[in-house]
């Protein structure tokens, strides 16, 4: 799954271990899901949608293989 979380933090002006504060989870999980290597939950995708005001569509785009 492809996703814009990199660009929304730069938006926000947002380190990856303050967004992992913020959604619950650790600075690597962020580093993970940024680089494709890990999908969220759907929970922690909305958590992190939130966190941007953003909808989940705007931030994340699935592909299929």
């Amino acid at each position: 799954m492809k996703n814009k979380i990199k660009v929304y933090r730069a938006m926000h002006d947002m380190t990856q271990e303050e967004l992992a504060k913020r959604v619950g989870v650790t600075r690597q999980t962020i580093i993970a899901i940024e680089k494709g290597r890990y999908d969220p939950s759907l929970s922690l995708a909305f958590k992190i949608a939130r966190v941007f005001n953003a909808k989940i569509e705007d931030i994340f785009q699935y592909e299929e293989d």
